[in-house]
């Protein structure tokens, strides 16, 4: 969930404290550098990693802290690998690497240790999309405003023309790029003022007026050529919030998931959902077929979500798929500002950086110890500064400490 303004803010950040050197290797340490502090930050993440043929992988029912070398200005999730961008442009990368998603040029898993993504020298990556990344296949944009992939491909997500796996980043053909997400097998990126869609399109998550699978990028109908602020995708639909706060979204509708209330009917194109206030915040989640739910915050400060709800995943306390949106409420005393979803379970952060989650915990999602559903928010974690989180696992950034 990111902003053009946030995107610009961490482009700054990064170009301002980058090395010279490339940020795809480590620079030896001189003798007053060996004197300074040791600037570090946590990352916290809990529930499952999934992919591959290995199913769930390194369980975690409560938070788990992994340390990273220096600051964190964003982390985020595919369903198989959890990512943290630095503020010096360094990308680090832990869970299934089986696909190549850990970016190293390698094809082993790495739970408890980050390992560096390796990008070409010079390449700077100046943010990384939170909400989401695609099936064991990873996406970053540099700070000349390309987008590289790795990792499984298995449906052409990276536009490349192929499905073949990559072991270490490759340079997509886009240019430009603001805004994207995957899920699944696809992915949608805002390139130079269009949206473009690659991967499969079961469902008509590529919005292009078919359900036609590629490789190559097709555009995004529906949309009229109008600015794009953010992105978002699931299993099998997509999303994008425009500048003026409308928010249309396309693909799968089984249990409500499009939000125009009329639960059933898939859309190839984008159609827009029916909101009382502009929408400035959004995240979508779901795995598979019969899950999907969309939350989104609006200009008023309330928060909205529609979709599949069979376990308590829009927050409302029921179980009760919705079609269209429905008004959810935080605790009393607690403001959010910040929203994440998985594949049947929702994320909030607060004001004051409190972690809140609810919906299904089989493999612990919902972080609070156990294996039972939720449908009301429950407090998992302090000090988170961000959140992302897709299919069973979640990862939240804890500021830098010395």
């Amino acid at each position: 969930m990111k902003s053009l303004f946030v995107k610009a803010a961490l482009s700054a950040v990064v170009a301002a404290v980058i090395l010279t050197a490339g940020c795809g290797s480590e620079p030896p340490p001189s003798a007053s550098a060996a004197r300074r502090p040791v600037i570090t930050s946590t990352v916290k993440h809990w529930g499952s990693f999934f992919g591959g043929t290995s199913g769930n992988s390194d369980t975690e029912l409560s938070p788990v802290a992994v340390t990273l070398p220096g600051i964190v200005a964003e982390v985020g999730t595919s369903n198989s690998t959890q990512y943290a961008l630095l503020t010096d442009g360094r990308l680090y990368a832990w869970g299934l690497g089986s696909q190549g998603q850990l970016g190293d040029g390698r094809q082993e898993d790495s739970f408890t240790k980050p390992v560096l993504v390796r990008f070409p020298r010079g390449v700077k990556i100046a943010w990384i999309p939170a909400d989401v990344m695609p099936y064991d296949t990873a996406l970053a944009v540099d700070t000349k405003g390309r987008v590289w992939g790795w990792g499984h491909n298995g449906g052409g997500e990276l536009c490349l023309g192929n499905t073949r796996a990559y072991a270490a980043p490759v340079r997509l053909p886009l240019s430009r790029v603001t805004a994207l997400a995957g899920a699944s097998n696809h992915a949608v990126y805002d390139a130079d003022g269009t949206v473009y869609a690659c991967g499969v399109n079961s469902a008509g998550d590529l919005g292009d007026g078919s359900t036609r699978n590629t490789a190559t990028p097709v555009k995004v109908a529906g949309l009229d050529g109008s600015s794009v602020t953010e992105l978002v995708a699931s299993f099998a639909d997509c999303g994008a919030l425009l500048s003026d706060g409308e928010y249309f979204d396309w693909g799968y509708d089984a249990n409500g998931q499009l939000g125009d209330g009329r639960a059933g009917r898939a859309s190839d194109i984008a159609v827009r959902v029916d909101l009382p206030h502009p929408v400035t915040q959004v995240a979508q989640g779901g795995s598979i077929w019969n899950n999907g739910q969309t939350l989104v915050f609006l200009s008023n400060g309330s928060l909205w979500d529609w979709g599949a709800n069979f376990n308590g995943q829009l927050g409302d306390g029921t179980t009760r798929s919705r079609s269209a949106p429905v008004h959810i409420y935080p605790p009393a005393g607690v403001t959010y500002q910040s929203l994440a979803t998985g594949s049947a379970t929702s994320y909030a952060v607060s004001t004051t950086g409190k972690v809140y989650a609810w919906g299904t915990s089989f493999v612990g999602q919902v972080g609070n110890g156990r294996t039972t559903t939720t449908v009301s928010p429950v407090l998992i974690a302090s000090g988170a500064a961000s959140i992302s989180s897709t299919a069973n696992n979640v990862a939240v950034a804890i500021p830098g400490r010395t």
